[in-house]
């Protein structure tokens, strides 16, 4: 069990999260024909675009409430009334997701009361749901802002209990948890159809957030995700799978809501993570595995023995959202790696099972000075990390959110037998080009009795 190391100091000197709004905003972006609206000031919501903007390198709906000094002071409630009524009248959306900020939730705003005054002053837009969510963003961080989005969205779409599970004997609710690149969600759909199964993704960024070109020059609203319709329709699913920690407690929702049997996963990185995740897949769909799945099991495994001579004992430190960092230190320990710092931004329940003797709530500051009293050879964060990485000389393999400074950082498969084994090919060859390890020469197994001859794998395993 890890220890965790509490802030020590008031305020982050090189920042290493992103806010909740910003990632209630990204839960939101992947259910199709939706916008999400920040209860905040125009820079709030700025601000959070561009991060979207430079990591997507794509057009971001977003809008604001567009708080100001007196709306600030005396009250913003209009803002959001007049704001959802606009949006409404001039788009016609599927689903306005309404995250709050700092600024409105210091104002003390009651969220859910100015949704339901919305729909008294305008009952012409009751079908169009809204999804009110406070999350401020001096608590918490990308992650949990977006997980909670997920069980609000499921509060609104789900509000009664249902008993209709099985109804749909192929189709699977998948809630996908914040740590998943878009794709990452496109792999995970394609599994679960090898197994002649239905995914119903919960959010879907992986169709709206992929990267593609549309007839359209611009939209107003999200381009592809998950049918709002189809969210309404999850209690009839034969299983749920939950990817990722943080996205458990809106699991308990819908399985209370529904009672249709889920199966939770902390990680799809690894060979042993992706097995319980492949074993579930098959008990659900009642099939073998697929061959094509069990040669991409075999070429992991191929991997990990050609790269375990440059990982084994290789220091690395992790900068991360709490579930990608409890992904990305059990990928590197299995390989026998050794976590030798691991920070990330906000507490969470999964922290404790970091396979790193210590967790630091803190920022890019704490990753460097740990990476550089402990001598790491790789760092593991986002782009925000680029400049830890030159002033400690080691090499940066850039994960998480966001990504601005690497073409196609955002679509990269880091999950699967797939994403595992080119995650491993990477750390290698990053220890490799940098001089902390020469590439061991193959040995085939005829020659391994040599005395002279160095140890190689036995590749008939």
């Amino acid at each position: 069990m890890a220890e965790i190391l509490k802030r020590n100091k008031a305020l982050a000197v090189n920042p290493l999260k992103a806010s909740q709004p910003v990632g209630a905003s990204l839960a939101f972006l992947g259910i199709h024909r939706a916008i999400p609206m920040m209860h905040g000031s125009q820079g709030c919501t700025a601000f959070g675009k561009v991060y979207f903007v430079r990591h997507f390198r794509e057009p971001i709906p977003l809008q604001t409430t567009a708080m100001d000094q007196v709306s600030t002071v005396m009250t913003a409630d209009e803002n959001v009334i007049l704001g959802l009524a606009t949006i409404c009248e001039k788009s016609k959306p599927a689903l306005i997701g309404l995250p709050t900020t700092g600024l409105s939730e210091t104002q003390g705003t009651d969220i859910k009361r100015l949704v339901r005054e919305f729909y008294a002053a305008h009952p012409e837009y009751r079908h169009i749901p809204v999804v009110p969510v406070n999350t401020p963003d001096f608590s918490g961080c990308l992650e949990s802002g977006y997980a909670l989005a997920v069980k609000a969205t499921l509060e609104v779409m789900l509000p009664q209990q249902t008993n209709d599970t099985g109804k749909r004997k192929k189709q699977v609710n998948v809630l996908a948890g914040s740590f998943l690149t878009p794709g990452d969600v496109e792999h995970i759909k394609e599994l679960i159809e090898a197994f002649g199964l239905r995914p119903l993704l919960l959010p879907d960024i992986g169709d709206s957030l992929d990267g593609h070109l549309t007839e359209m020059e611009s939209s107003p609203l999200t381009v592809g995700g998950t049918p709002v319709n189809d969210i309404a329709s999850m209690g009839e699913s034969i299983a749920t799978l939950v990817l990722g920690n943080s996205l458990f407690g809106a699991a308990d929702f819908l399985k209370t809501q529904t009672g249709v049997p889920d199966y939770r996963f902390d990680a799809l990185m690894g060979l042993e993570a992706m097995d319980s995740f492949i074993s579930a897949l098959a008990e659900i769909a009642g099939r073998p595995v697929p061959e094509k799945i069990e040669r991409q099991r075999a070429q992991l495994q191929d991997a990990m023995v050609d790269a375990h001579f440059m990982l084994g004992f290789a220091r690395i430190a992790i900068a991360a959202d709490p579930d990608l960092l409890f992904n990305l230190a059990r990928l590197v320990s299995e390989m026998g790696c050794e976590v030798v710092a691991a920070v990330a931004p906000a507490r969470a329940n999964i922290l404790e099972s970091v396979s790193a003797e210590q967790v630091a709530i803190g920022d890019l500051e704490d990753l460097e000075h740990a990476a550089q009293a402990h001598k790491a050879q790789l760092l593991i964060s986002n782009s925000h990390a680029v400049e830890t990485a030159r002033r400690l000389d080691v090499p940066l393999l850039r994960a998480g959110f966001p990504q601005y400074d690497l073409i196609g950082g955002y679509q990269r498969l880091w999950v699967g037998y797939r994403g595992t084994r080119q995650a491993l090919f990477d750390l290698a060859n990053l220890l490799v080009e940098h001089g902390h390890h020469e590439p061991e020469p193959y040995v085939s197994i005829y020659q391994r009795d040599s005395k002279n001859a160095p140890f190689a794998p036995d590749r008939t395993h």
